[in-house]
């Protein structure tokens, strides 16, 4: 390919995800980002087939080995991706010699470049004499002996001098699960670290890899985060810094496992830029009136939201669908846990009947997360969509959801109702998303988000600062949402509702969001609103008149 980047290589550790929420991902950041990245996570059991697979190499039905089976866009034959196994997607900018038009030379010259990164990683880890087999892409060992096998395989695309997919390397790979396929149609065996004695733990590999990969790609320039997470008690372990196995841990001990210990007391006085004056003039008075008239619940009052006064008095507040019940226990969250009742079917008329009555331009939903319903909520926040846009033609309408358990089925039921702006908290940084949301995921997040941008809608995400993050791990966290396309973004400081929840580990001075702003919006995220009283809707009719980047919708 000739030449390397001059820009950092973003490094994500993401743990195990399931193939479709890393695809989501890597396709945002292959289709709209600038910047070099590269993923590194672990699949649960799939078997992926390439744009010239042949089915007949498939030897049995994936569900039978407990399985998935997804057709892909990579080049190449059927492969396998599951536990032990490291797979890494580069997303860079690798333009050929016409700009950034790239043929099968460029092409060829890039899964090269891939295969040195694996093979001198090999070397770092314990295991030299990896090389190439001349007629077949690939790692592999003893590639000029008698006994040639493989243990990586590369998946490459390369279109208009941007990458995607990328390689498999088997560190502790169970290898039974090739025998259900002919791995890359070829009739050769298979191997792992583990198989040829190497004891390696996947911390290592994982290091040496990215330590390889900023050298062959951006001048060793490195910028990494990794989500702190636990599958074996011995693996990971320079992530998870001891996690153990067994019982869930309690929030503290989640806090210990990323790194973050002490935290200030909740008796504490607050600086005086983060207190909100409260002042229940008649206009809070009157929308307290509604709302308890029409037997609804607003995150304002569940969340204890510090600007419950000023939005109020403004005319605006933030409705709470599906009750105010969450089948999730976030580290930092009020809102009730205990277990949910069945939705109320008359909900969505009610909100729509109260966003009437205010008069509102600009109506925002927000949903208790319901795990024990089939489509996570999906439906009652698309029936309100439908009832506010009957009842209030002229109002816009941004939702805040959850994740929906990453089902792209739920999330694209209502991304078709066609929000104002689809708005989903990634809440936190990579290496805190346990401690914090142990029910969530960074990549699944950052895969809902993406979905929603792919369909041409207004997205919106926001962070909590003060649990332990550090301002560069924030700047990482703005990078990848800058990388998928988000729009807005609403960054405010945690303040601790109870003894029971997470402690605050520091303070964020305003001078610190104002300068995080700034990064952001030089990133391309068009609008940061930046304070320690900024929440997730907070000033959110005004952000979204400053990103007007989506047509509206057809209603």
């Amino acid at each position: 390919m000739g030449g390397r980047t001059l820009t950092p290589l973003h490094v994500r550790w993401l743990g195990r995800v399931p193939f479709g929420e890393a695809y989501e991902l890597q396709r945002a950041l292959y289709e709209r980002g600038r910047e070099q990245h590269l993923l590194l996570l672990e699949h649960s059991h799939v078997y992926t087939l390439g744009v010239r697979a042949d089915l007949r190499h498939v030897l049995v039905p994936p569900v039978s080995v407990g399985a998935e089976l997804v057709r892909t866009d990579r080049g190449g034959d059927v492969t396998y991706h599951g536990p032990g196994q490291l797979t890494g997607y580069p997303i860079l900018s690798r333009p050929g010699k016409n700009g950034r038009q790239t043929g099968m030379a460029d092409t060829v010259a890039y899964v090269r470049s891939v295969e040195q990164v694996v093979i001198d990683a090999l070397a770092d880890v314990g295991l030299p004499g990896a090389g190439r087999l001349r007629e077949y892409p690939g790692v592999w060992l003893d590639p000029d002996g008698p006994a040639p096998r493989k243990i990586a395989a590369i998946g490459v695309k390369l279109s208009r001098g941007r990458t995607m997919h990328g390689f498999a390397l088997n560190v502790t790979t169970d290898l039974a699960m090739f025998g259900h396929i002919v791995p890359c149609g070829i009739d050769k065996p298979v191997t792992s670290l583990a198989a040829e004695g190497v004891d390696a733990t996947m911390a290592e590999v994982v290091a040496a890899v990215a330590a390889r990969a900023a050298e062959a790609w951006s001048d060793g320039e490195m910028e990494r985060q990794d989500v702190a997470w636990r599958h074996r008690p011995a693996d990971l372990a320079p992530f998870s810094r001891g996690e153990g196995a067994g019982a869930p841990v309690r929030l503290v001990s989640r806090l210990e496992a990323a790194g973050v210990t002490g935290g200030l007391a909740i008796t504490d006085r607050k600086p005086e830029w983060l207190r909100a004056h409260v002042a229940l003039g008649p206009d809070v008075l009157r929308l307290k009136r509604t709302m308890r008239d029409l037997r609804l619940v607003t995150v304002c009052e569940e969340a204890g939201c510090p600007n419950l006064s000023e939005c109020w008095a403004d005319g605006t507040a933030t409705f709470m669908l599906l009750g105010e019940r969450c089948t999730r226990a976030c580290g930092f969250c009020l809102v009730d846990t205990r277990h949910p009742g069945p939705p109320d079917p008359g909900e969505p008329e009610r909100v729509a009947e109260a966003v009437a009555r205010m008069g509102l331009a600009h109506a925002v939903t927000t949903m208790v997360a319901r795990d024990d319903l089939p489509d996570g909520g999906a439906s009652v926040v698309v029936a309100t969509i439908r009832a506010i846009r009957r009842r209030a033609p002229g109002c816009a309408v941004e939702v805040l959801v959850s994740d929906l358990k990453g089902d792209p089925a739920a999330v694209d039921a209502v991304l078709a109702a066609r929000p104002d702006v689809f708005n989903h908290n990634l809440e936190t940084v990579a290496r805190l998303q346990r401690a914090v949301r142990p029910s969530a995921g960074y990549a699944r997040s950052l895969g809902v988000l993406a979905r929603a941008k792919a369909a041409g809608l207004t997205v919106k995400s926001g962070l909590i600062l003060g649990m332990g993050e550090t301002d560069a791990e924030v700047e990482g966290a703005l990078a990848d949402l800058a990388g998928i396309g988000v729009d807005i973004v609403t960054l405010g400081q945690y303040l601790r509702p109870t003894t029971n929840h997470l402690p605050v580990a520091r303070w964020v001075e305003p001078a610190i969001f104002d300068r995080l702003k700034e990064v952001g919006e030089a990133m391309g995220i068009r609008h940061v609103e930046a304070s320690p009283l900024t929440r997730s809707s907070y000033h959110a009719r005004q952000a979204t008149a400053a990103a007007p980047v989506a047509l509206r919708s057809a209603r």
